[in-house]
């Protein structure tokens, strides 16, 4: 049995759907959330279970997205609601990315009235909204709405994203994008499966973006993970033939979440990571040195 287009009210209970907004393609019982925790089966509906639900709200430097050639020295309202749909063992957010609608305190607010409340901020510089902290576009509805408000007001958008959205969900959300930060974790499918991703999603939906928008890269160092020369060097000049242009942040790892046994990336070997991605690109930055 399918669940019809009007949902399932009248029914005692309804078919399994199958989420399209990311790869894994969660099957969805009426009533239950996939692995993200934030897309749910309302009636035979996928819907968005975090649908403006914030949990965290901060007036940031638009640096510390990493932002480093957008409106550099600027403010950005940043804002965040709970689930991601990757796994990684060292999430800094782990405690509103991993976890569902019952374990954070959320409060509602609507697209206008985000959008209005970035606005009173401009005259501190605030230049518009970035969804971060957790994984922004499993609710891509609410990030679509908010910043069709805020594109009202005269205001940017920006998304901190790790990219592991299918084509037809993105090309929904590129228009109402500004710039985005987006999370290359590695330049391995070994690495991205023990992280619950797939890099050619991820690849596709960089490639797409930098046609759309200002793209910037953050990859994450983990001793012993992903910190080969080489794969450096694929992964920058990957980068490079859709533009040299892209900035690529290196950022430092720290014992996080489910890593707490790691050791902090080395700092040397930060700066070797550097050089070898310079050999493609204009713009190497390393972050948490």
């Amino acid at each position: 049995m399918r669940a019809t287009a009007s949902g399932c009210k009248g029914l005692r209970w309804c078919a399994i759907i199958r989420c399209g907004v990311c790869p894994h393609r969660c099957a969805l019982e009426e009533g239950r959330t996939g692995l993200c925790r934030a897309r749910k089966n309302e009636g035979g509906k996928n819907a968005p279970a975090n649908y403006g639900k914030l949990t965290s709200i901060a007036l940031d430097p638009i640096e510390k997205k990493p932002l480093a050639r957008f409106h550099p020295g600027s403010l950005i309202l940043s804002v965040g609601s709970f689930g991601c749909n990757m796994l990684c063992p060292f999430c800094q957010n782990h405690s509103i990315s991993a976890v569902s609608e019952a374990d954070v305190e959320a409060r509602f607010v609507a697209p206008g009235e985000l959008a209005a409340l970035a606005k009173e901020y401009a005259p501190r510089g605030n230049i518009g909204l970035a969804f971060t902290y957790n994984e922004p576009l499993i609710g891509y509805e609410y990030v679509i709405d908010a910043s069709r408000e805020a594109r009202k007001l005269g205001l940017k958008t920006v998304a901190v994203t790790n990219g592991l959205i299918l084509p037809e969900t993105a090309a929904l959300l590129l228009p109402w994008i500004d710039a985005y930060n987006i999370d290359l974790k590695g330049f391995t499918e070994a690495w991205y499966k023990r992280l619950g991703g797939d890099l050619e999603t991820v690849k596709a939906f960089i490639a797409s973006a930098a046609k759309a928008a200002h793209v910037e890269i953050t990859t994450l160092i983990v001793p012993g993970e992903n910190d080969g020369e080489d794969e450096m060097r694929r992964l920058s000049a990957w980068l490079s033939a859709i533009s040299p242009d892209m900035p690529l942040h290196i950022t430092r790892f720290f014992p996080r979440y489910k890593m707490m046994d790691k050791r902090p990336t080395d700092i040397g070997a930060m700066r070797r990571l550097r050089e070898a991605a310079l050999e493609n690109l204009k713009t190497v930055l390393l972050g948490n040195v």
